[in-house]
């Protein structure tokens, strides 16, 4: 449904000389990839996503590059849904990553059941650099008298590279997530956040505007668990077409 940058952010920043790592993004909640939402068949998502160091003292991590990314629906079912997709980020030394996910959506076990998701991203093949390759299971249920929905999720990936600004050894986390339509259709709040010492340790809270069903923008600012990684708090304004 939403897709952001993520920690993949690092490892380009790693390539430029400015720390020390990571990828790709499924759908996600705001930051993290903690929803079970997938693509429908044969429905392609664009995103443009940028971070801004609008918070950063002078001589800090600067601007994250930008990452365009594509993913596609590939599953006709309509109680078993998966999707694929890879992104590049931009300027400067280009990197390529992967993801997957497989799911089935809520009500399709059972009457009421939570919508179940299990996926990789941050998928790529040079060795400490975009070989993240982290899996994860998500778990998303809409709350009772129009609350929103809650996503909770897990992850694991490739201990030797995501790692913390100081070197140890930090591949997995909690995840957690919630969004509600403000205005139905047209604005819509989210916010998620995880755990972890890593390029994908943080969160934050922003506000989806619909011009369409189909085209939505994102503002809010993103926050990390490890600043020696990623910075201090970024603003990201994020730019989703579905067709």
């Amino acid at each position: 449904m939403r897709r952001t940058a993520l920690g993949s952010l690092a490892v380009v920043l790693c390539l430029a000389g400015l720390c020390a790592r990571v990828g790709a993004t499924p759908s996600t909640t705001y930051w993290t990839p903690c929803t079970a939402d997938i693509q429908a068949f044969g429905k392609f998502h664009v995103t443009y996503d940028n971070y801004f160091s609008a918070f950063d003292r002078p001589g800090h991590r600067g601007n994250f590059p930008a990452d365009y990314g594509l993913t596609v629906g590939i599953l006709p079912w309509e109680k078993l849904q998966a999707e694929i997709g890879f992104d590049v980020f931009k300027p400067g030394r280009s990197l390529y990553f992967f993801n997957a996910k497989l799911g089935t959506p809520e009500g399709a076990l059972w009457d009421g059941s939570p919508a179940l998701a299990f996926g990789i991203f941050n998928l790529g093949f040079k060795k400490r650099v975009t070989d993240q390759n982290v899996w994860h299971v998500d778990v998303t249920k809409t709350l009772p008298h129009d609350l929103g929905r809650l996503h909770l999720g897990a992850y694991i990936g490739n201990s030797r590279t995501l790692v913390s600004s100081g070197g140890h050894k930090e591949n997995k986390g909690l995840m957690i997530g919630w969004d509600r339509w403000l205005v139905k259709d047209k604005v819509m709040l989210a916010a998620d956040y995880a755990t972890g010492k890593n390029a994908l340790g943080g969160g934050g809270v922003g506000v989806y505007y619909f011009f369409t069903k189909d085209i939505s923008v994102l503002v809010g600012p993103v926050w990390f668990n490890d600043r020696g990684l990623n910075g201090g708090p970024k603003l990201t304004i994020q730019w989703d077409i579905n067709f």
